[in-house]
């Protein structure tokens, strides 16, 4: 007779399930967002500057890996101590939806590969990927067959090192996130900097539609402000100072103090996500910066910026 599944049964499968699957997928993202950084490909977009995808996938690897053990090792646990629980079919559910989800892959991932290889489009980085996802498919078919067939009850000590060892390459999967990415303090004064790009961006706007409105650059910046739309010129996150230059009729200099040499982020990003360069009218513009002070020349084109036509 088949036993009772009871809803701490129920649960505990959906919840070690659940963890399962989110640990793959932040992993298999992690090691992807790691492979776009560092094997760019020119045809691929820019990366996101706030690495936001791969703080999410740390985050989540960090608090699910953990999670996913401990519940194995409370499933096991129960059913060491009453093997009719090996029959629940939640179990059996639970681990050939995992197998056939694990062997779509797999052959969905050969596809791929033997189909960019018949276009002649193959890359290290695309074989990188397709690698990665081969091998982590496979060793999660193996381990559920295992699962499948009993086998880490026979070997509760290999089970174990299992465990240890998964932990431990989530653990290290996360540091190289640190090395790739920077860390935690490195990545805030990184959006500082880009704040101040930001900002840069708009007082070059209000500099522009100056110009159009009165035929003429400010002599400084305090003439941007328009205490009829209450626009404040913006501050510097950090305590700091944006200067402004007039260097001619038409042209001018914004700079600014960052704290870290900007990245070119060009071919890192992912194949379908385009993290566009700062824009301005149509204009791609360039915010390359180093360490410390840097100034940005910009000359308005009269023809691309006409000025506005003096009313009768």
């Amino acid at each position: 007779m088949e036993p009772k599944t009871t809803p701490r049964d129920f649960f505990l499968w959906l919840g070690a399930i659940a963890a399962f699957y989110g640990s793959v997928i932040s992993f298999l993202t992690l090691l992807f967002e790691y492979i776009n950084r560092t094997h760019p490909d020119p045809l691929a977009y820019f990366a996101d500057p706030y690495a936001s995808t791969v703080r999410l996938a740390m985050a989540t690897l960090v608090v699910l890996a953990p999670v996913t053990v401990a519940l194995v090792y409370l499933i096991r646990r129960t059913i060491m101590e009453d093997r009719s629980r090996e029959h629940l079919w939640v179990r059996r559910w639970a681990i050939m939806l995992t197998l056939f989800i694990a062997g779509a892959t797999v052959a969905v991932d050969l596809i791929t590969l033997l189909t960019t290889f018949l276009g002649g489009e193959i890359t290290v980085r695309f074989v990188l990927k397709v690698a990665v996802v081969l091998l982590v498919a496979v060793l999660v078919f193996l381990h559920f067959l295992a699962e499948l067939r009993g086998y880490w009850f026979r070997e509760p000590r290999r089970a174990h090192v299992v465990a240890g060892a998964a932990l431990v390459l989530a653990l290290l999967t996360v540091l190289a996130g640190f090395v790739i990415v920077g860390t935690p303090s490195e990545m805030r004064m990184s959006r500082f900097d880009q704040q101040k790009v930001q900002d840069l961006q708009t007082l070059q706007y209000e500099i522009a539609n100056y110009y159009q409105l009165k035929r003429e650059l400010p002599d400084s910046l305090a003439e941007l402000a328009d205490p009829f739309t209450t626009y404040g010129l913006p501050a510097d996150p950090q305590g700091g100072a944006y200067r402004y230059e007039k260097t001619g009729d038409l042209s001018f200099r914004l700079c600014a103090t960052f704290n870290r040499e900007s990245e070119d982020l060009a071919g890192q990003g992912g194949y379908g996500h385009s993290m566009a360069r700062p824009m301005m009218g149509g204009i791609e513009e360039t915010w390359q910066h180093g360490a410390g002070e840097t100034c940005f020349t910009r000359t308005i084109d009269p023809e691309r910026y006409p000025p506005a036509p003096k009313p009768l």
